[in-house]
């Protein structure tokens, strides 16, 4: 929205400020450091007097229980000195680090904001607020600021702040989550700038959220705006960049690539506002999302291939497409392994995905491993085959993956969508095995989506993938709504139980068939251990699978009943 050009007037002394927006690794002091001294270096080439870098820069986000490790936040002390020597009287940088609480009562440290100039420290702004929600428990470690200081530089007086610190007046469904505001802190201390600097993770529709945020802490502070934040994937946790530079009336000045690192400068003697940039559609969004999580997984594990099994499936076919743009075809082997119960349209598929992609296959049979697995059981195939004969398929193929995993050196990666995982439609030590999920988080419904989009200039995905109805194949005729409600009514379903957190009996209330409802939740709340041994996934919806769930496995639960 507009609100017409910005009238206010500019900063006490104009200069020219360099965000950079970099991807950073977890506890790699070197390689981050180099980054932040680049980064320095580009922006001293471009005039800027101040360089800006996101939420704890030098140990890389989120560290976790690497904070337990005094060695490795002496060596992110020991960077931070170095960092600061490269700065003068003229030049100077805001960075992230871990900083030590001297004080003998609380947790020990600090996530702070650190400004440097004139070769050394001048300035550290710890974090306030500290969220514990979702995949975020920075109570665990840090330590909340208790002081607040403001930088007089360049004629400027700026404030610094982190990430959770502008978040103080959101809506938290329905509730506001903290009653301090670390940003009125900084305005009444005289601040005509704010600095935010922050590791806030992608999830759908968030950036949108982001935009707003901004917008409306600038105008309800009367403070321009630089927020710079960090891009890359780490673990479960995928950081988009899109900082974002606004002026007083909340309005767009500059703004970074979106899954990329970026550096750009604003000058605070011109903060006219400039056309939003339109924010891309979901499935967009979610493809670049699960390439760039991928891709850093893969690089930052220290991994070069990766490898999965090809079913002839839309799962698959979609995890082999997302593999050979984030570490490149060359680098991806997909692996058939039909069983007696793969139909030859399956196989055909699988090849042709692959030519398609330009990916490396192998054949692998199972058929004759099955029934020597079934001969030494002592378990013909006698009648309509059990749940046992069928799960003895993808556990052959577990084996086999792993084997060629082992081998290879290559990273297994499963197939499972969000919808399977969530009903326990999985095998354990079967299709579950692997050591990444990248689309765990990712519904069947999505599923289609995303392979839409990839065929929206060229047919990518084969057509005959997109148009045949999913089976596991693993008994004849088999079809996964013979076990499931159909996935667009399921997917409904479990987005209620599990992203919005509402009853079953809420989810009735609603107008969903009760039986339906029933059976649902409770494949949901039962499979509970099948998750827990899940290989890790990228983290997109408000509420993914892995570090930002933690439910017991044994639990019961059965409503109050009032005699």
């Amino acid at each position: 929205r507009v609100r017409g050009s910005d009238k206010t007037l500019p900063l006490t002394t104009p200069m020219k400020i360099a965000i950079c927006q970099i991807n950073t690794t977890v506890g790699d002091f070197k390689a981050n450091g180099d980054k932040i001294l680049q980064g320095m270096r580009w922006a001293r080439e471009q005039g800027a007097s101040l360089a800006v870098f996101p939420e704890l820069t030098l140990f890389g986000y989120p560290p976790r229980d690497l904070l337990d490790r005094p060695y490795m936040v002496e060596a992110n002390e020991v960077l931070a000195e170095k960092i600061a020597s490269h700065t003068d009287a003229n030049f100077g940088c805001v960075f992230g680090m871990v900083s030590k609480n001297e004080n003998a009562t609380g947790r020990g440290l600090y996530n702070t904001a650190v400004f440097a100039v004139g070769g050394k420290i001048e300035l550290k702004q710890h974090k306030t607020l500290l969220p514990l929600y979702d995949v975020f428990d920075e109570a665990r470690h840090f330590d909340s600021a208790t002081d607040y200081n403001v930088i007089h530089f360049n004629g400027v007086t700026f404030g610094l702040s982190l990430c959770e610190d502008i978040w103080s007046a959101y809506d938290f469904n329905g509730r506001k989550l903290y009653s301090e505001d670390p940003v009125s802190r900084l305005k009444g201390l005289g601040a005509e700038m704010l600095i935010n600097i922050s590791a806030s993770p992608f999830s759908i529709g968030k950036a949108k959220v982001r935009r707003e945020l901004l917008d409306e802490n600038a105008r309800r502070h009367d403070l321009p705006i630089v927020y710079c934040n960090l891009t890359g994937g780490n673990d479960e946790l995928v950081f988009d960049g899109r900082s974002i530079v606004v002026n007083r009336q909340g309005l767009p000045v500059a703004e970074g690539k979106p899954f990329a690192e970026d550096f750009f400068t604003i000058d605070t003697n011109n903060m006219q506002a400039m056309d939003l940039k339109i924010l891309p559609g979901e499935s967009e969004d979610i493809y670049h999302a699960l390439v760039l999580g991928l891709k850093d997984y893969v690089a930052k594990c220290g991994f070069k291939k990766v490898l999965l099994g090809l079913s002839g499936g839309i799962d698959s076919a979609l995890v082999a497409a997302i593999a050979a743009e984030a570490v490149g075809p060359e680098n991806v082997l997909g692996v058939l392994m039909p069983s007696p119960y793969s139909s030859q349209g399956s196989i055909d598929d699988s090849f042709d995905l692959a030519k398609r992609l330009g990916i490396e296959t192998r054949l692998i049979p199972i058929e004759k491993m099955y029934h020597d697995y079934l001969a030494e059981l002592s378990m013909g195939e006698t009648g309509s085959l059990s749940l046992t004969h069928e799960n003895i398929q993808p556990r052959i193929r577990g084996t086999l993956l792993m084997a060629l995993s082992n081998s290879s050196g290559a990273l297994l990666m499963s197939t499972g969508n969000k919808s399977e995982l969530s009903c326990g439609y999985c095998t354990l030590y079967g299709d579950m095995a692997g050591g990444f999920s990248v689309i765990s988080d990712v519904t069947k419904t999505a599923v289609f989506e995303l392979c839409r989009w990839i065929n929206r200039k060229e047919e990518i995905i084969p057509k005959a993938i997109l148009e045949k109805a999913p089976s596991a194949e693993l008994k004849p005729d088999q079809k996964d709504q013979d076990t499931l409600p159909p996935y667009d009514l399921l997917d409904t379903i479990l987005k209620l139980y599990i992203e919005e957190h509402l009853s079953g009996a809420k989810i009735i209330a609603r107008g969903f068939d009760e039986a339906t409802v029933k059976r649902i939740v409770s494949m949901v709340d039962t499979s509970e251990y099948k998750r827990r041994q899940a290989a890790p996934g990228i983290k997109l919806t408000a509420k993914a699978f892995g570090m930002g769930r933690r439910l017991p496995i044994a639990w019961r639960y059965k409503p109050l009943e009032v005699v």
